[in-house]
């Protein structure tokens, strides 16, 4: 467990950051991207959690905790050293890819199939909601960017791609199961 006695440290002050293995980088880092947008992404989370309805939340609870997890997972880099570490680094799991896209099955049996894009929008949590899924967007083309230079776990990559999905599919549901949902409709302003 970590224990935070002290939260302003001074080493950062001038432009570099400790990765999980200790290694300092630079701020810009790709990897610090990477891991910075997935807490971006989470602290979406936490304003969607404001208007989200008990079955919704439930959800956000558990995937806030796997976005933890995923930014532990992507500040720890030399994956073929895991073995060899004193802490085994946490790694996203492929369960928790599975659960999101048995979340995602459950909540998609009841909406109609889609004729048109939707805009983002709707009710208050479908909007937020819809902002959680730009930002995870964001956030898995970092990482798939990072894995073209450096071996990240491709389960943190399967994760963010399934949880903007699941960002989506939720926003229907928070649209009155779709009823609400606002459709694009291509050249109407011309």
């Amino acid at each position: 467990m970590v224990t935070l006695n002290k939260i302003y440290t001074k080493t950062g002050d001038s432009g570099e950051t400790a990765l999980g293995n200790g290694q300092r980088v630079g701020k810009q880092s790709l990897r610090v991207n990477a891991y910075g947008t997935v807490d971006e992404t989470n602290a979406t989370v936490g304003l969607a959690r404001l208007y989200s309805s008990e079955n919704i939340d439930t959800g956000l609870k558990m995937i806030q905790n796997d976005l933890f997890d995923l930014g532990a997972d992507l500040c720890r880099p030399d994956m073929a050293n895991d073995a060899d570490a004193e802490y085994p680094p946490l790694r996203v799991a492929s369960s928790q890819v599975e659960r999101l896209e048995t979340e995602i099955d459950s909540m998609n049996k009841n909406l109609s199939p889609l004729k048109s894009f939707i805009l983002p929008g709707g009710s208050q949590l479908a909007a937020h909601l819809h902002l959680c899924r730009t930002i995870s967007r964001r956030a898995e083309r970092i990482c798939v960017e990072l894995a073209t230079l450096e071996d990240i776990n491709k389960d943190a990559v399967k994760y963010l791609n399934r949880l903007s999905d699941w960002f989506f599919v939720a926003g229907r549901v928070a649209n009155n199961n779709g009823a609400d949902d606002i459709l694009w409709v291509p050249g109407a302003n011309r």
